[in-house]
């Protein structure tokens, strides 16, 4: 009956029109939530409906009827689920630069998601985290991979400057204007200072750590960056993946850290 029912099947050009712009939505929508945690539950709901297509072609109701349910919320599912990524891409398009540096050729096109490792001057960064540990400066420095941080970046101060120790010390001295919040690092440049970064909900968050601490596995929850956090009450360096704290960190563990979470992912 199935084979019956796919050797039958009529393929016009509405049909590869209609495939070709939901292809267009999966890809769009996939990119947005791309290096975010979120990107596991999309995967989840795509394989769901997948699961749901076939089933009904077998027709098998008991269990096409319960995927059926699934399905029929799967949009007030993904409002909820998905509703800071939905926040940051209504905010996105209805910017002025959307409209202005959106370069349509790239969202036509297809592209692999292995990426090549990411270049940071390590050295730089850990030599800046160092000299801030021992004078106890606060410090919260938060490092892009492959997340889209653009709306954390528009936050804050936009700056253009390559990685460099004392760039980072500046910022964060405690007479700068620029000290409060977060830098955020893309690409070996220092792009942002003063970025205003999610909180973690948890609660069993501990109670020691600070307000930049709970930045740092607040971001790093709701993306793949990367947070080194410098204490300013014990001068201790910490470096927080995947909304886990990696605490009092010495240099070499701190350069260690960072080249192995820099190296690509196939």
């Amino acid at each position: 009956m199935v084979l019956n029912y796919i050797l039958f099947l009529s393929f016009g050009i509405t049909d590869a029109i209609d495939i070709f712009l939901v292809a267009i939505i999966l890809y769009l929508v996939y990119n947005l939530v791309r290096g975010t945690t979120a990107i596991n539950i999309f995967l989840g709901l795509a394989l769901i409906y997948v699961v749901y297509i076939i089933v009904r072609a077998f027709e098998l109701k008991l269990l096409g009827s319960i995927l059926g349910k699934f399905v029929n919320v799967g949009v007030i599912a993904i409002m909820v689920v998905f509703q800071q990524e939905i926040r940051k891409f209504l905010l996105y398009i209805g910017s002025n630069e959307f409209l202005k540096n959106r370069n349509w050729k790239n969202v036509l096109k297809f592209s692999s998601t292995l990426q090549n490792d990411l270049y940071l001057d390590i050295k730089e960064v850990c030599e800046a985290c160092f000299n801030m540990s021992d004078t106890k400066t606060g410090a919260l420095i938060i490092v892009a991979r492959r997340s889209d941080l653009k709306f954390y970046i528009q936050s804050g101060t936009k700056i253009d400057s390559v990685v460099n120790s004392k760039v980072i010390e500046n910022i964060f001295f405690k007479n700068s204007p620029l000290h409060d919040g977060a830098v955020i690092v893309n690409e070996n440049r220092v792009v942002a200072a003063r970025c205003v970064l999610p909180v973690t909900e948890k609660e069993n968050f501990p109670a020691h750590y600070g307000m930049r601490h709970r930045a740092a596995v607040g971001v790093t929850e709701v993306s793949d960056a990367i947070a080194i956090t410098v204490s300013e009450q014990t001068g201790a360096v910490s470096l927080t993946v995947g909304g886990e704290i990696n605490a009092n960190l010495n240099k070499e563990k701190l350069e260690y850290l960072l080249e192995k979470n820099l190296q690509a992912k196939g």
